[in-house]
């Protein structure tokens, strides 16, 4: 199902020329993070390959190698990033700036918001810069989750302290899925709000989207007789190739290229690849999201983290 429900996007044809482009995506040595590597070396961009464990790495950069880039003729590298600190987040952004003068697409898969958002805040300027470059066509792409959708919102969160970020669902039903389902309701809200706040100068325009990748299948590998159950398993969810192609969509696809203005803030689904769909009420609302982006800018002010 997931297969037949993309076959309205195909990354060999639909995608833009990457040749001299430079991407990052985070969590890019397994699943479809990996997968989303592939895809855009292949339409010929420079893809830092951001993740904190240099041995994984070196084995992701090892099976690329090993399955061909081709045809784009792309480039791969590692880039040493721990999102689970915002200093670390921080010096992983600076590494980046050392190496390179432009960055057209950020990809980013957030756990969580604030290690993301220093990560991202630090990038702006490269963006920003390479945006004013006459043809540029610049995107963040944050991957959420459709099960921000779910969640029910206590009316007490305002996101004016930091204890809003953090909330138990304790004594909820599925409390852990509703964990993370807001943590996802976070991340399509800041992508909002950061959209907004890149609109302030139009001198250099940036589209950040929100994506669901949709289900797929980074398990059945493992499974007892692969083949048999990951034929089965693929009856309904995607491999992680197919289930790169919407965010892969964001990052790179023509259609979002020919449509800045429609796609820019936009929420996203994987059926069909690249569908725009309304989020959960709580990422429209502006307000809500100025006071997360402040709350946040302030906790990292408090740890000694500068924006």
């Amino acid at each position: 199902m997931g297969n037949i429900m993309s076959r309205n996007f195909v990354p060999s044809t639909d995608l833009v020329d990457l040749k001299g482009k430079v991407a990052i995506v985070t969590g890019g040595n397994r699943g479809i993070g990996l997968a989303t590597v592939r895809h855009l070396a292949r339409a010929g961009a420079k893809v830092y390959l951001a993740a904190r464990d240099e041995s994984r790495a070196t084995g992701a950069l090892a099976q690329l190698e090993h399955d061909g880039l081709g045809p784009g003729n792309g480039e791969v590298v590692w880039l040493k990033l721990d999102l689970t600190d915002p200093r670390d987040a921080k010096k992983g952004a600076e590494e980046f700036l050392k190496r390179e003068s432009r960055l057209d697409i950020l990809g980013v898969a957030p756990i969580a918001i604030i290690n993301p958002f220093i990560f991202t805040q630090t990038l702006i300027p490269i963006l920003q810069q390479t945006a004013r470059e006459s043809g540029s066509d610049v995107r963040i792409v944050n991957v959420t989750s459709i099960v921000h959708k779910l969640v029910s919102v206590p009316t007490s969160v305002k996101f004016d302290d930091i204890a809003d970020f953090n909330i138990g669902f304790q004594g909820k039903l599925f409390a852990g899925l509703q964990r993370y389902g807001y943590s996802k309701l976070m991340v399509t809200l800041w992508t909002k709000t950061l959209q907004r706040r890149l609109n302030d100068d139009p001198s250099a325009p940036i589209t950040a989207i929100s994506v669901h990748p949709g289900g797929v299948d980074t398990f059945s590998h493992n499974w007892v007789f692969p083949r048999l159950l990951g034929w089965l398993v693929g009856m309904a969810i995607s491999t992680t190739d197919v289930g790169a192609y919407a965010s892969v969509f964001a990052a790179a696809g023509r259609k979002v290229g020919d449509n800045r203005q429609v796609y820019q803030g936009a929420y996203l689904e994987s059926k069909p690849t690249g569908n725009i769909v309304k989020p959960h009420k709580a990422a429209l609302d502006e307000g809500l999201g100025d006071r997360l982006w402040a709350t946040t800018v302030k906790f990292l002010g408090q740890i000694g983290v500068e924006i």
